[in-house]
């Protein structure tokens, strides 16, 4: 309990302690699914002087939307604005075809602070069905908001909801000798960006520790690659890779004591695993070919990585005590840059179709088939979210680079875009408890 206490103190220093992004990401919703389930969220009762810091029943509401899972009412086609129990009228909501009811209210609490109440009714058995009281303050108004729809997400779907967590990427702005890079972590909606990191020199491949209290990446301030591993709690970094040639790629074990990376220090790509408590560095590959983007599989017993050594970038699998590499993708004459889904069971990958477009793809593991989810021309850097049921991801739009979003199987989308520059890099965090 009290390690638990101590990660969200620092996780709380984090934000406090980061300087805010210029830019926040604009989400537009491109496609979702027919059939979403109809919900109303009315705005929450306020009980203090003015307005409240932040319209919680529209971060709710908004969130379920991005979901694809959800078809929130329109506030002007709200009959009533219940904010108790007693005050809902149920054939209201029948009348307008609204399945659930979400309530709530925003009290002032005495020496600072709010308490947020939430209610979610069943409209036609006229039930609750869940309700919550969380104390606040006006800072996290907007994580406390991202708490009620993953509340609300997964008692009606039975699925852990992924609101109240975060998004690592990298923004370049400028070009020529003004261009600049920057790391950020935002909200998983894009609001509250912070800046991680700020180089003239190309910053890549975050990636998130499974406590998302850390970060590793890929830097070029030294003009030469190395990877870092960097507290964002304190600011505090450390190079753990700056070995002569490549290093690049970093990706965390489960239990967050290792990192697969891709060095070329004894004069071809291969894929290395270094032991973060010992700085002892061993090779998994051995092969004449490429071998690069090595993903841990969620028990920590295997990796993917793309190699060329079938003549052509595919994914296959290893054991991390070591073994002959197996193939697992055969389907086109490009699969690259592989994630795990948190079940084990899929991967997110990108795969270049007949037209020469390379676009994100998920691969059932199991059956062994093969999936696009994305429409793009040049999609990259594909990333699960945690709770697995959406794929973050670069690609380009109006000539610049932007981060999209779809569902597993590609009926739902969403495309995040700053209002200047370019965004790349995604990751999405791990479960921020």
């Amino acid at each position: 309990m009290m390690k638990r206490i101590i990660a969200v103190f620092l996780l709380l220093l984090f934000w406090s302690g980061l300087q805010p992004a210029r830019a926040e990401l604009t989400i537009e919703i491109t496609s979702g699914i027919e059939g979403a389930l109809p919900i109303a969220v009315v705005p929450f009762a306020w009980n203090g002087p003015g307005a409240p810091p932040e319209d919680v029943a529209e971060i709710v509401a908004a969130d379920l939307a991005r979901s694809g899972q959800f078809a929130p009412l329109p506030r002007a086609d709200m009959l009533s604005r219940p904010a108790r129990p007693e005050d809902i009228r149920y054939r209201d909501w029948r009348a307008v075809g609204v399945d659930n009811l979400v309530i709530g209210r925003i009290v002032p609490r005495e020496g600072g602070g709010y308490t947020v109440e939430f209610r979610l009714f069943d409209v036609f058995r006229g039930r609750q069905l869940t309700g919550y009281s969380f104390p606040t303050s006006g800072e996290r108004l907007r994580e406390t908001a991202h708490r009620v729809a993953d509340i609300v997400y997964e008692t009606l779907t039975g699925e852990r909801g992924a609101f109240r967590t975060w998004i690592a990427y990298v923004t370049v702005t400028g070009s020529g000798d003004e261009r600049r890079y920057s790391l950020q972590v935002a909200d998983s909606d894009g609001y509250n960006p912070r800046t991680v990191l700020r180089s003239r020199q190309p910053l890549m491949s975050p990636s998130w520790s499974p406590d998302a209290r850390r970060l590793a990446y890929v830097t070029f301030e030294q003009e030469t690659a190395e990877v870092y591993v960097q507290e964002l709690a304190t600011g505090q970094r450390r190079k753990v890779a700056s070995y002569q040639g490549i290093n690049g790629a970093p990706a965390w074990s489960p239990d967050g004591r290792q990192l697969a990376l891709t060095l070329s220090q004894d004069g071809n790509a291969e894929i290395y695993i270094l032991s973060l408590d010992s700085d002892r560095l061993r090779r998994l590959t051995r092969h004449p070919a490429i071998d690069t983007e090595p993903a841990w599989a969620p028990d920590g017993r295997s990796l993917v990585f793309t190699s060329d050594r079938g003549g052509s970038p595919q994914l296959y699998r290893l054991a991390v005590d070591g073994g002959r590499p197996e193939r697992l993708t055969f389907e086109g004459g490009y699969n690259a840059s592989a994630d795990f889904a948190p079940d084990g069971k899929r991967l997110a990958l990108l795969h270049r179709d007949g037209r020469g477009n390379y676009r994100v793809a998920v691969q059932d593991l199991e059956r062994g088939m093969l999936t696009l989810v994305s429409e793009g021309r040049l999609d990259e850097s594909p990333s699960f979210a945690p709770n697995g049921r959406m794929i973050l991801y670069a690609t380009e739009a109006g000539g610049r680079g932007v981060l999209a979003a779809a569902s597993v199987d590609g009926r739902v989308g969403q495309r995040l875009r700053l209002q200047e520059g370019e965004v790349r890099e995604p990751a999405w965090s791990p479960f921020l408890e």
